[in-house]
């Protein structure tokens, strides 16, 4: 509760707010639940080194490849080729920030999505708040099956029910979501008017990547799941425009641009109209630089993309290399925490050569040299990303915290039964359960860690399906993502807002709660009248 009043009704920063929250929750542990001092701060230590390492050594690795993109030029031709695919502001959104920003959940996850996409849109043309607001709605349906299928394989493994099946319900949930998600998009960077001229490509990418994601989970691969609905909504777009073109591109170009003069005005950086001409002058050069792009040129802009999915498919599914990885990790017993409390997130995972934000880091490497960048340059351009990001590394590092201490003092446990309590209305409720695990860590995979063998224990009680149960605590988890003090503080770092946290949680909190609505009522339905999709 600290973090969402600091957060959205005092307005602080994500950092402050984050701060504020571990020291209740100790406080908390320590009066409340009777847990000794030095408990309670080691457990906030192990979960503020599990916000570093490996979380946002992702989001890290992600901003280090993208910021050698724009240093090595490359970027700008990354812009030109989505251009190329459409010139309307709007399909771009779509573009970027669902297809796109989907993409970069299946492979990384842990806020990627919302650094890069949220740089791309704002380089063509959105207003910095939009940009954030865009991408952080786009990064819920992908959620779920993000980084490999993360989320699903950790509730597998701590309720003993096999992922597969947990996926295969997640995967006849989520694409309900994946339906609607472009259209609010396009809500979001043109209201109305945008819906009316742009909704039936929104529609139709929207339901490419909602069947693909059941196709997949139910009869592919849950962990390619995300890949495939990504490149699948791509393709829909794609082909849909050679059939079907948008009206009013322009016009809405030109409000967009309007709109980040006003923002300009607002926060005091010049209204007078020079942040309108220039961002004219970007439009114009990045249509000019589309006309020149040639098939080496484009190839280049997406190898970056293209490693990181050829490293990433490599790492997660060809054995002889998994089983390598895997052999690199090292567990390690807490000191002083592990043997004193009953948990196994005593024992901390230390993924160095295995870790997405490792396998990054490398694919970065590569693609700095490849792309012609010194290797000095490499070097100062990864302590830039650094100097970037330091407060999301705080603030990640205080949400964890808060995590760990709510986890092993009971006090997650105290919430999730109280909603268990209330019978076959758990059904409606459980989804809850997953949003706020979500909202206050930041990852679908932390409240599946959470809350998983919460929500298996429940059903059993309540006589309902264990299955349905744990994913819909996956399916809850997608929609609070865009409200976690993570990714905004990530989003808004991304998009040179730094510190307007708040503002972008006040635009969301509604659109996260109706999509939670929305979701309760699925999951309520299929435990009764819908028991046939499960």
């Amino acid at each position: 509760m600290t973090i969402f009043v600091t957060l959205g009704w005092l307005r602080w920063k994500a950092h402050f707010a984050a701060l504020a929250s571990v020291a209740v929750a100790v406080a908390v542990a320590v009066v409340a639940y009777g847990m000794p001092v030095d408990l309670a701060l080691l457990s906030a230590s192990e979960g503020a080194v599990f916000g570093l390492f490996p979380i946002m050594w992702i989001v890290l690795g992600a901003l280090f490849l993208h910021q050698l993109t724009v240093v090595s030029g490359k970027f700008e031709d990354l812009r030109a080729t989505f251009h190329l695919i459409s010139d309307d502001p709007r399909i771009q959104a779509i573009i970027i920030a669902f297809c796109f920003g989907g993409l970069l959940e299946a492979l990384a996850g842990f806020g990627a999505p919302a650094a890069i996409s949220g740089v791309m849109l704002v380089a063509v043309g959105f207003p910095a708040l939009r940009a954030a607001m865009v991408v952080l709605l786009a990064n819920t349906a992908p959620v779920a099956f993000g980084a490999m299928a993360i989320p699903i394989i950790t509730a597998g493994t701590l309720t003993g029910i096999p992922y597969e099946d947990i996926g295969a319900i997640v995967g006849r949930q989520t694409p309900f979501l994946a339906l609607f998600v472009p259209l609010i998009l396009v809500f979001v960077a043109d209201g109305r008017r945008g819906v009316r001229e742009v909704w039936p490509l929104a529609l139709a990418v929207g339901a490419v990547f909602g069947l693909a994601q059941f196709v997949s989970s139910n009869f592919i691969s849950v962990e390619l799941t995300d890949i495939i609905a990504s490149l699948a909504g791509l393709a829909a777009a794609v082909a849909m425009l050679r059939v079907w073109q948008p009206k009013g591109s322009t016009e809405a170009a030109e409000r967009l641009t309007s709109m980040r003069a006003d923002d300009a005005e607002a926060s005091g950086l010049g209204g007078d109209g020079n942040v309108a001409v220039q961002a004219k002058k970007e439009i114009d050069q990045v249509a000019q630089r589309a006309a020149l792009l040639t098939p080496g040129r484009i190839t280049m802009a997406l190898f970056p993309y293209l490693l990181v999915i050829a490293v990433f498919s490599t790492a997660k599914l060809v054995p002889p290399v998994t089983d390598f990885l895997a052999v690199t990790d090292r567990l390690v017993e807490w000191p002083g925490l592990h043997g004193a409390v009953e948990s196994a997130s005593t024992v901390y995972k230390w993924q160095w050569l295995s870790s997405p934000g490792t396998l990054l880091v490398i694919s970065a490497l590569i693609v700095g040299l490849v792309q012609g960048v010194k290797v000095a340059r490499i070097a100062t351009t990864f302590l830039e990303t650094v100097k970037t990001l330091r407060f999301a590394f705080l603030t990640v590092a205080s949400v964890l915290a808060l995590a760990y201490v709510m986890n092993l003092s009971g006090q997650t446990q105290t919430m999730g039964h109280w909603i268990a309590g209330t019978g076959a209305a758990f059904a409606f409720l459980s989804p809850i359960l997953g949003w706020l695990g979500t909202a206050v860590t930041g990852s679908d995979t932390s409240a599946n860690a959470l809350f998983a063998t919460l929500q298996q224990s429940a059903a059993e009680k309540a006589g309902l399906d264990p299955t349905l149960m744990v994913a819909a605590n996956t399916s809850g988890g997608v929609v609070g993502k865009m409200i976690s003090p993570q990714n905004l503080t990530i989003a808004a770092a991304a998009v040179g807002l730094a510190g307007r946290e708040s503002d972008i949680f006040r635009k969301l909190i509604f659109w996260s709660l109706g999509l939670l609505l929305a979701l309760c009522l699925l999951v309520g339905l299929q435990s009764t009248v819908l028991s046939w999709m499960v």
